[in-house]
Protein backbone atom coordinates (compact mmCIF):
# COMPACT_ATOMS: atom_id res chain seq x y z
CA UNK A 1 0.00 0.00 0.00
CA UNK A 2 1.63 3.33 -1.03
CA UNK A 3 2.18 6.08 1.55
CA UNK A 4 2.08 9.87 1.08
CA UNK A 5 3.01 12.78 3.32
CA UNK A 6 0.30 15.40 2.81
CA UNK A 7 -0.52 19.04 3.43
CA UNK A 8 -3.55 21.16 2.54
CA UNK A 9 -3.92 24.96 2.81
CA UNK A 10 -6.61 27.36 1.64
CA UNK A 11 -5.34 30.06 -0.73
CA UNK A 12 -6.94 33.06 -2.40
CA UNK A 13 -5.20 32.82 -5.77
CA UNK A 14 -3.10 30.31 -7.68
CA UNK A 15 -1.00 32.97 -9.46
CA UNK A 16 1.86 33.26 -6.94
CA UNK A 17 2.15 29.49 -6.49
CA UNK A 18 2.04 28.82 -10.24
CA UNK A 19 4.80 31.38 -10.76
CA UNK A 20 7.00 29.78 -8.06
CA UNK A 21 6.44 26.33 -9.52
CA UNK A 22 7.16 27.38 -13.09
CA UNK A 23 10.26 29.37 -12.07
CA UNK A 24 11.61 26.27 -10.30
CA UNK A 25 11.07 23.81 -13.17
CA UNK A 26 8.05 22.02 -11.76
CA UNK A 27 6.39 19.96 -14.47
CA UNK A 28 2.79 20.86 -15.30
CA UNK A 29 0.97 17.55 -15.82
CA UNK A 30 -2.42 18.91 -16.81
CA UNK A 31 -5.87 19.98 -15.72
CA UNK A 32 -8.06 17.35 -14.12
CA UNK A 33 -11.80 17.55 -13.69
CA UNK A 34 -12.60 15.36 -10.71
CA UNK A 35 -15.77 14.14 -9.07
CA UNK A 36 -15.21 12.18 -5.85
CA UNK A 37 -18.16 10.21 -4.50
CA UNK A 38 -17.55 9.27 -0.86
CA UNK A 39 -19.33 6.25 0.54
CA UNK A 40 -20.23 5.58 4.17
CA UNK A 41 -17.80 3.01 5.56
CA UNK A 42 -16.95 1.88 9.10
CA UNK A 43 -13.27 2.94 8.96
CA UNK A 44 -11.08 5.03 6.72
CA UNK A 45 -12.37 6.67 3.56
CA UNK A 46 -13.72 5.03 0.40
CA UNK A 47 -14.41 7.01 -2.73
CA UNK A 48 -15.14 6.56 -6.38
CA UNK A 49 -13.09 9.08 -8.38
CA UNK A 50 -14.29 10.09 -11.82
CA UNK A 51 -11.42 11.97 -13.44
CA UNK A 52 -11.51 13.18 -17.02
CA UNK A 53 -13.73 10.22 -17.89
CA UNK A 54 -11.66 7.56 -16.09
CA UNK A 55 -12.87 5.91 -12.88
CA UNK A 56 -11.10 4.39 -9.89
CA UNK A 57 -11.92 3.27 -6.37
CA UNK A 58 -9.62 4.73 -3.70
CA UNK A 59 -9.41 3.78 -0.04
CA UNK A 60 -7.51 5.86 2.53
CA UNK A 61 -6.31 5.14 6.03
CA UNK A 62 -4.99 8.32 7.68
CA UNK A 63 -4.72 9.69 11.21
CA UNK A 64 -6.30 13.14 10.82
CA UNK A 65 -5.11 14.21 14.30
CA UNK A 66 -1.42 13.45 13.74
CA UNK A 67 1.09 16.30 13.36
CA UNK A 68 2.45 14.61 10.23
CA UNK A 69 -0.27 13.60 7.78
CA UNK A 70 1.05 10.31 6.43
CA UNK A 71 -1.68 8.63 4.42
CA UNK A 72 -1.88 4.96 3.42
CA UNK A 73 -3.94 4.53 0.29
CA UNK A 74 -4.76 2.01 -2.36
CA UNK A 75 -6.67 2.27 -5.61
CA UNK A 76 -8.36 0.07 -8.14
CA UNK A 77 -8.85 1.30 -11.70
CA UNK A 78 -12.20 0.53 -13.31
CA UNK A 79 -11.91 -0.09 -17.03
CA UNK A 80 -14.96 0.66 -19.15
CA UNK A 81 -17.35 0.37 -16.25
CA UNK A 82 -19.74 2.80 -14.57
CA UNK A 83 -18.70 2.62 -10.93
CA UNK A 84 -21.39 5.06 -9.85
CA UNK A 85 -24.07 2.78 -11.29
CA UNK A 86 -22.41 -0.33 -9.85
CA UNK A 87 -22.29 1.02 -6.28
CA UNK A 88 -25.77 2.58 -6.30
CA UNK A 89 -28.06 0.43 -4.24
CA UNK A 90 -25.31 -1.35 -2.28
CA UNK A 91 -23.36 1.53 -0.73
CA UNK A 92 -24.75 4.74 0.73
CA UNK A 93 -23.29 7.99 -0.61
CA UNK A 94 -22.01 10.24 2.15
CA UNK A 95 -21.09 13.25 0.03
CA UNK A 96 -19.79 14.33 -3.38
CA UNK A 97 -16.78 16.60 -3.94
CA UNK A 98 -16.32 18.24 -7.34
CA UNK A 99 -13.15 20.06 -8.25
CA UNK A 100 -10.94 21.32 -11.02
CA UNK A 101 -7.31 20.44 -10.31
CA UNK A 102 -4.13 21.82 -11.84
CA UNK A 103 -1.48 19.14 -11.31
CA UNK A 104 2.25 19.84 -11.05
CA UNK A 105 5.12 17.48 -10.15
CA UNK A 106 8.16 18.67 -8.24
CA UNK A 107 10.81 16.29 -6.83
CA UNK A 108 8.34 13.40 -6.47
CA UNK A 109 5.72 15.64 -4.89
CA UNK A 110 2.31 16.09 -6.47
CA UNK A 111 1.26 19.72 -6.15
CA UNK A 112 -2.48 20.21 -6.54
CA UNK A 113 -4.05 23.61 -7.16
CA UNK A 114 -7.69 22.79 -6.52
CA UNK A 115 -10.81 24.84 -7.10
CA UNK A 116 -13.40 22.92 -5.07
CA UNK A 117 -17.10 23.53 -5.70
CA UNK A 118 -18.68 25.30 -2.69
CA UNK A 119 -15.34 25.50 -0.81
CA UNK A 120 -12.91 27.66 -2.83
CA UNK A 121 -9.22 27.40 -3.74
CA UNK A 122 -6.74 25.08 -2.06
CA UNK A 123 -3.15 23.95 -2.46
CA UNK A 124 -2.30 20.35 -1.62
CA UNK A 125 1.07 18.63 -1.45
CA UNK A 126 1.44 14.85 -1.65
CA UNK A 127 5.00 13.60 -1.30
CA UNK A 128 5.30 9.90 -2.06
CA UNK A 129 7.35 7.90 0.46
CA UNK A 130 9.90 6.06 -1.66
CA UNK A 131 13.07 5.79 0.44
CA UNK A 132 11.63 6.00 3.94
CA UNK A 133 9.75 8.63 5.88
CA UNK A 134 12.83 10.76 6.77
CA UNK A 135 13.64 11.16 3.05
CA UNK A 136 10.01 12.04 2.25
CA UNK A 137 9.98 14.56 5.13
CA UNK A 138 13.15 16.23 3.75
CA UNK A 139 11.70 16.58 0.24
CA UNK A 140 8.32 17.66 1.66
CA UNK A 141 9.93 20.37 3.83
CA UNK A 142 11.94 21.62 0.83
CA UNK A 143 8.83 22.21 -1.31
CA UNK A 144 6.98 23.76 1.63
CA UNK A 145 9.87 26.22 1.97
CA UNK A 146 9.99 26.84 -1.80
CA UNK A 147 6.26 27.64 -1.88
CA UNK A 148 6.49 29.67 1.35
CA UNK A 149 3.77 27.67 3.08
CA UNK A 150 3.05 28.32 6.72
CA UNK A 151 2.40 25.01 8.48
CA UNK A 152 0.08 26.72 10.93
CA UNK A 153 -2.42 27.36 8.10
CA UNK A 154 -2.64 23.63 7.47
CA UNK A 155 -6.13 22.15 7.17
CA UNK A 156 -6.10 18.66 8.66
CA UNK A 157 -9.31 17.53 7.02
CA UNK A 158 -10.23 16.02 3.69
CA UNK A 159 -12.49 17.87 1.26
CA UNK A 160 -15.08 15.28 2.26
CA UNK A 161 -14.87 16.43 5.90
CA UNK A 162 -15.06 20.10 4.91
CA UNK A 163 -18.18 19.52 2.80
CA UNK A 164 -19.89 17.27 5.36
CA UNK A 165 -19.19 19.80 8.15
CA UNK A 166 -20.45 22.75 6.04
CA UNK A 167 -23.79 21.00 5.51
CA UNK A 168 -24.41 20.36 9.24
Amino acid sequence: MPVNLELKVKIDSFNKVKSLLENNNAEFKGTLKQKDIYYKVSSGLLKLRIENGNQSIIKYLRDEKSKNRFSNYDFLNLNNYDGEKFFSGILNVETVVEKKRLLYMYDNTRVHLDNVKNLGNFLELETLVLFGKPDARKRFDAIKKLLKLDEYQQIKKSYRDLIVNSVK
